[in-house]
C-alpha cells in the first residue's frame, strides 16, 4: 500500500525538515501542493532539496517544474486540467466520484478519491462517500490497486482502507498534525502498510 504526504498550501519554514523526515522514514512519494505559493517560492524549496529526494515528489500547481527539477510527476486537478503535450511521466489525477475514478484510472498511474473521511485539513469539508458506498464500490472493483483514499484520513484508518483495497492513502492533515515521522516508523517496523 503507497502511504502518500501532501504538503500544505504555503510553503513555510518547516517544509524542508518535514519533506526530508518523510522521505528517510520510507514515505512513498510527496505530492507538493503549494496554491497559496509563487512559482519562485516552489522553486527556492526544490532548490534546498537533493536529486534523490526530488525523484519522489511530484508537483501540483507548477508543471513547468517538473522538468526543471527533475521531479517523480505531474498531478492533474482543478488547477493544473492537462499535461504537457508531450508528457510521458508518472501522472496522478484528482477525483471526488466513483464515476471520474471509472473515467480516469486507466489513463493515469493512480488517482485520489477524495473526501473519504471528513477533512482534518479543511474545516467544513464533510466525507463524499458513505461507508456502504465505499464497501460497494470495493466489492465491484471500483476501488483497486490504483486507487489511493483522501480526505481525512489518520494513520488509523490505513488499516481499514487496506481491507476495503485502495492501493494507497494520501495525507494532509494527518501528517500535520500528529508526530508523523514517529506513526511511519511503526508503519513500516510493523508491517502495516
Amino acid at each position: 500500500m503507497r502511504i502518500i504526504a501532501i504538503t500544505t498550501p504555503r510553503v513555510d519554514d518547516e517544509d524542508l525538515h518535514l519533506i526530508r523526515g518523510l522521505i528517510r522514514c520510507g514515505i512513498d512519494t510527496i505530492h507538493l501542493r503549494k496554491p497559496d505559493s509563487d512559482i519562485a517560492e516552489c522553486r527556492r524549496l526544490l532548490k534546498e532539496l537533493t536529486d534523490k529526494e526530488r525523484e519522489r515528489i511530484i508537483i501540483h500547481d507548477y508543471p513547468e517544474l517538473y522538468e526543471e527539477f527533475s521531479l517523480k510527476g505531474i498531478h492533474i486537478n482543478r488547477n493544473v486540467t492537462c499535461l504537457p503535450d508531450d508528457y510521458i511521466g508518472f501522472k496522478t489525477r484528482s477525483c471526488h466520484s466513483f464515476d471520474e475514478i471509472i473515467r480516469y484510472k486507466d489513463e493515469y498511474d493512480y488517482v485520489f478519491l477524495s473526501p473519504v473521511f471528513d477533512s482534518i485539513s479543511k474545516v467544513g469539508y464533510k466525507a463524499g462517500f458513505s461507508m456502504e458506498e465505499l464497501q460497494e464500490a470495493s466489492a465491484v472493483g471500483i476501488i483497486d490497486e490504483k486507487v489511493v483514499a483522501l480526505g481525512g484520513v489518520t494513520f488509523n484508518s490505513v488499516p481499514y482502507l487496506k481491507r476495503l483495497g485502495f492501493g494507497g492513502v494520501a495525507m494532509i492533515g494527518g501528517i500535520y498534525n500528529a508526530d508523523a515521522l514517529e506513526h511511519l516508523d511503526l508503519m513500516f517496523i510493523n508491517g502495516i502498510r
